[in-house]
């Protein structure tokens, strides 16, 4: 496949609408096993990251996440088990289900109980890769209530001080509903680098910026490949980026039962055990404080100011975390989803595999056609 419009690294791309989009990987992921309601939530979550512009984690996951199913490592049916630790908490085992499976389940378990309780808190074991952290703690935004998600990962960067991958790049994700402004939304890795961008990187054949990796000697890289055969990421802000992604272990892996201390599998290269990842979500209602309006109100005059704030040299606007994201949202809902060449070919392969049609896509943006 070709086309004449290109992403920042170079590739050619192809365009397809996201309803497309989302019905043909759910197809997929039926076609591989997966109930059709699950199939359609992994669907969800992955072009819902493309949406975003998070590329990193949407349908370029899907055939790591095909192969792991069929090898056995991801439960296609997981016998998701919720259990009351107390009033406001839970405590879920997703029995090896796909992460955006296991995810999804425990978001709606903390905002059915903070809808009671006015907070909740749920830990998650035994989940998986859950893609995009955003898509959870937006999942809380449709109640009008603030979330938390807390998670660890495979090894990734090691400890301060270390040359070792130890710690993941663990992403936490926040999100703060607001009135007429834009809601806040966090979605942040614990590395400089989302470790997505190296693999993206690495099939490219580009390199990523100086650093932000060390190669197996420990020695400065900007060769994707060098840092996945045995090199390290480094955290952001050094010091304080390495301690937060500790306290992400702790959060998702220690306190949850799941795996910890640098045991979490890797999805692209631990074929022969399952991830073991750990998750804590945290809901809570803002209007436990003050009436709804009047935080959403208070939410709206900090994002206002905040936004008029001098700008810095260079500067056009200041915007808010999730902004850019959201306007991404709204610009590929209409022009459709960028897919690489290289991405294209991979899902059309599993298409191919799976005795479906293959991905109907276009060479230019759809608006003005």
């Amino acid at each position: 496949m070709t086309g004449q419009d290109t992403l920042e690294t170079g590739e050619s791309v192809r365009y397809i609408s996201a309803s497309d989009l989302r019905g043909f990987v759910a197809a997929l992921f039926e076609e591989a096993g997966l109930p059709k309601e699950d199939a359609r939530t992994v669907a969800d979550n992955l072009v819902c990251a493309n949406l975003r512009g998070n590329d990193t984690h949407g349908v370029f996951r899907a055939p790591t996440y095909l192969e792991r199913v069929r090898n056995g490592l991801y439960a296609a049916t997981p016998r998701i088990n919720v259990e009351e630790t107390a009033f406001a908490a839970r405590s879920v085992d997703g029995d090896n289900g796909m992460g955006a499976v296991v995810g999804t389940r425990a978001m709606q378990e903390a905002i059915s109980v903070a809808g009671q309780c006015g907070t909740s808190l749920v830990s998650i074991r035994n989940s998986n890769h859950y893609g995009m952290a955003a898509y959870y703690v937006l999942q809380a935004l449709e109640h009008d209530m603030v979330a938390i998600a807390f998670t660890n990962s495979s090894p990734a960067f090691p400890p301060w001080g270390g040359r070792k991958p130890f710690f993941g790049t663990s992403p936490l994700a926040v999100a703060v509903p607001a009135g007429k402004e834009q809601p806040y939304v966090l979605d942040m890795a614990m590395s400089v680098l989302a470790r997505g961008n190296v693999y993206v990187a690495a099939q490219a054949g580009t390199s990523i910026p100086p650093g932000l990796a060390l190669d197996k000697d420990g020695r400065p890289t900007t060769d994707p490949k060098a840092l996945i055969d045995g090199g390290t990421m480094l955290p952001f802000g050094g010091v304080k980026g390495a301690a937060l992604s500790m306290l992400m272990d702790i959060f998702g892996g220690v306190l949850s039962g799941a795996a910890f201390a640098g045991r979490v599998g890797n999805p692209h290269m631990d074929f022969d055990r399952p991830q073991n990842v750990g998750h804590l979500f945290m809901c809570f209602r803002p209007d436990l404080f003050m009436p709804m309006e009047v935080f959403k109100s208070r939410m709206d005059d900090l994002v206002a100011t905040v936004k008029r704030q001098p700008r810095a040299e260079g500067i056009d606007e200041i915007l808010i975390p999730g902004e850019r994201e959201d306007r991404s949202r709204r610009r590929r809902e209409k022009e459709g989803i960028p897919l690489s060449t290289d991405v294209c070919e991979k899902l059309d392969a599993e298409a191919a595999k799976a005795g479906l049609a293959q991905l109907n896509t276009t060479p230019a943006p759809f608006a003005g056609k």
